[in-house]
């Protein structure tokens, strides 16, 4: 692992109060380990990030998108659960679909995932 050293200030980045801080934080987990050095609890510390920042909800969005190419199987139960608010969730399946790194087949299943997360939203109210 040659980014070992990162994981602990990357733990400390993604629970400090300042927006750009933690965005910083998440990028350097996707940067670094989405690959062979990827975890799957890694992707839980993106998950539980509660920042309410546009930006930092955007870059969790983002995160999710990446692992979706460089991890699916292990990506994908996130987003089939309820585990994300509607907006990054929307976000995350938009930008997995804007990207050319996912194959068609996973684009219709992700559609359809978005398709039926946004219905049960507005059955809700």
């Amino acid at each position: 692992m040659l980014f070992r050293s990162l994981l602990p200030e990357i733990s400390r980045w993604l629970s400090n109060p300042h927006p750009y801080t933690v965005r910083f934080g998440l990028s350097m987990l996707m940067r670094h380990y989405l690959e062979e050095d990827f975890r799957p609890e890694y992707l839980e510390w993106a998950v539980n990030v509660t920042h309410k920042d546009y930006y930092v909800r955007m870059m969790v969005a983002w995160y999710l998108a990446t692992a979706l190419v460089k991890q699916y199987d292990t990506a994908l139960p996130l987003l089939e659960g309820d585990r994300l608010d509607p907006w990054t969730h929307r976000r995350a399946i938009q930008k997995s679909l804007e990207s050319y790194r996912i194959t068609p087949e996973h684009k219709i299943y992700l559609r359809k995932l978005r398709d039926e997360r946004f219905s049960r939203s507005k059955v809700r109210g």
